[in-house]
């Protein structure tokens, strides 16, 4: 299960790896917080843009449907309403996912995980990846309901407790893989204008790498791409996601990545798979 603010983020952070585990049989479900009924219009190519401008939210709905298809995954929407980006000061949007009391706004997710009964949950990290209201949110959202979906006491009309054994953040992003696709460049390429955006890429990321998992998903990667394009109103295509080819990407770091933040199974670090340490049976 993987746990997303907005439709195409699922896209943007996993999809390879979303594809990759399709491919091997395992069930993966996608759950979308909100509706991004807030976000703009981020394509001046849009072909859609007339429909765009008068039901963005409807759009955005069927751009996860495409993508959905594409990645093979199932998919459900948690049903909470965009928070935006609000200015410094400025309130949250009255009734957005963000504002919602946290024990209120989980009992839904609680619901889909005793429902789904995944052994394996991704999500965000504490900061939500950036500071978007919805992505912390996001956060905390799952970290609380994976707890309490575990717990028989708590929403006990909400199905028969589950325990998830696996809890993973998002490291998609990371210092090491924009280093090895840098170097890889400059050996194929050493002239290549693609360099001064990937030094731009490294200097952002020059902060500790706390990946602990390297998924190797190399031959999903145009999969990836074709579920973020499928999220045309928010992915320009000339946007950074495609500015390194695939095949300079699998030479350099065929990988997604993610941090194991709790296991109830023991494995041995660093992983090359999310069910590490996982056998058949049931969690107690």
């Amino acid at each position: 299960m993987a746990v997303h603010a907005h439709p195409d983020d699922e896209s943007s952070k996993g999809a390879a790896t979303s594809a990759y585990y399709r491919s091997r049989g395992a069930e993966v479900l996608v759950v979308s917080c909100t509706g991004g009924q807030r976000g703009d219009i981020l394509n001046d190519q849009l072909e859609e843009r007339v429909r765009a401008e008068r039901d963005l939210p409807g759009l955005r709905r069927i751009e996860m449907g495409r993508a959905r298809e594409l990645l093979d995954i199932d998919h459900v929407w948690l049903g909470y309403e965009d928070s935006g980006m609000p200015g410094e000061g400025e309130p949250l949007p009255v009734n957005s996912f963000a504002s919602i009391p946290l024990e209120i706004s989980a009992e839904p997710l609680v619901r889909i995980i005793r429902r789904f009964r995944p052994q394996v949950m991704t999500t965000y990290d504490e900061q939500g990846g950036y500071p978007h209201p919805d992505h912390i949110r996001t956060h905390e959202i799952s970290v609380y309901a994976r707890e309490a979906a575990a717990d028989p006491t708590r929403y006990p009309d909400a199905g028969p407790a589950w325990r998830i054994h696996k809890l993973y953040y998002d490291r998609v992003f990371n210092g090491p893989r924009m280093n090895a696709t840098y170097e890889r460049l400059v050996e194929r390429e050493p002239e290549s204008p693609l360099l001064a955006q990937l030094e731009d890429m490294k200097r952002w990321l020059d902060r500790p790498d706390l990946a602990t998992t390297h998924v190797p998903v190399g031959d999903f990667f145009e999969v990836r791409d074709a579920a973020l394009r499928a999220h045309a109103s928010q992915v320009p295509a000339d946007s950074f996601f495609f500015f390194w080819p695939n095949d300079l990407q699998r030479e350099a770091w065929p990988y997604e990545d993610f941090q194991l933040v709790h296991s109830y199974v023991e494995t041995q670090l660093p992983e090359s798979d999310l069910f590490a340490g996982i056998d058949d049976e049931e969690p107690e």
